[in-house]
């Protein structure tokens, strides 16, 4: 089928796993997936820069975020704006530390059609005959409920990357969390319930297939070790 007489999603998935294909023929496709991650995570090397500069701004100005806290403790929205007009004079973003998913969700969700339908713009999914030590790549964590086989251990060591990660990722954003304004409500503290938003990488594992749990645990490796390499250098 000609990709031009195709709808716009499908045509981009088409061609994405034309792409993956082809990639697959010189590793294999759980090794492309790997190398589309570690493409896509380098790519973003800028955005964790970003990241890093602004964990160091609000570090810098946690005495000020504090004094403005005890100047407009009886007027929350005051404060509120006080506390936004201070971070747009200083160029620092407070919600900087969701750039990185938010710009992978769009691959992410690419990379989960790819293995989650039997077909592609009309033609069969030959991604889907494909695995990663014997368990199939398309094959989801609650298919196990109805009999696991010895290479679906092939996702507990992923689920086992994932929880790892994700425990390493939250002692680094509870190192740097500073306490919010008053007013602001708990669900938001970066020291509370906010600081387990790396697990829900774990959730996001049960239901999407092996290969997107296989790019989640390959890009949330990556960014434990560039946010260690980052803070060490914007202390």
């Amino acid at each position: 089928m000609n990709p031009f007489d195709l709808p716009p999603v499908a045509a981009i998935l088409a061609a994405a796993a034309s792409g993956l294909t082809a990639l697959g023929t010189l590793v294999t496709p759980a090794g492309a997936i790997v190398l589309v991650t570690l493409a896509v995570r380098a790519l973003l090397i800028p955005v964790g820069v970003s990241m890093a500069r602004a964990a160091q701004n609000r570090r810098r100005l946690a005495p000020r975020l504090a004094e403005l806290q005890r100047r407009h403790k009886k007027n929350p929205e005051k404060l509120r704006r006080a506390t936004m007009e201070l971070y747009a004079a200083e160029r620092v973003s407070p919600f900087a530390g969701c750039l990185p998913m938010l710009a992978q969700a769009p691959v992410l969700a690419i990379v989960y059609a790819l293995f989650a339908y039997p077909t592609i713009a009309g033609d069969p999914n030959h991604l889907l005959e494909h695995s990663l030590f014997g368990a199939g790549l398309g094959r989801h964590l609650v298919d196990l409920a109805s009999g696991m086989q010895p290479a679906d251990l092939v996702f507990v060591a992923l689920i086992a990357v994932l929880g790892v990660v994700a425990w390493l990722n939250r002692r680094l954003a509870l190192r740097d969390a500073i306490a919010p304004a008053e007013g602001v409500p708990a669900m938001l503290d970066p020291r509370g319930a906010l600081s387990w938003a790396p697990f829900l990488t774990l959730a996001a594992a049960a239901f999407v297939p092996l290969a997107a749990t296989l790019y989640l645990a390959v890009s949330g490796t990556w960014s434990h070790l560039e946010r260690r390499i980052l803070r060490a250098v914007y202390p």
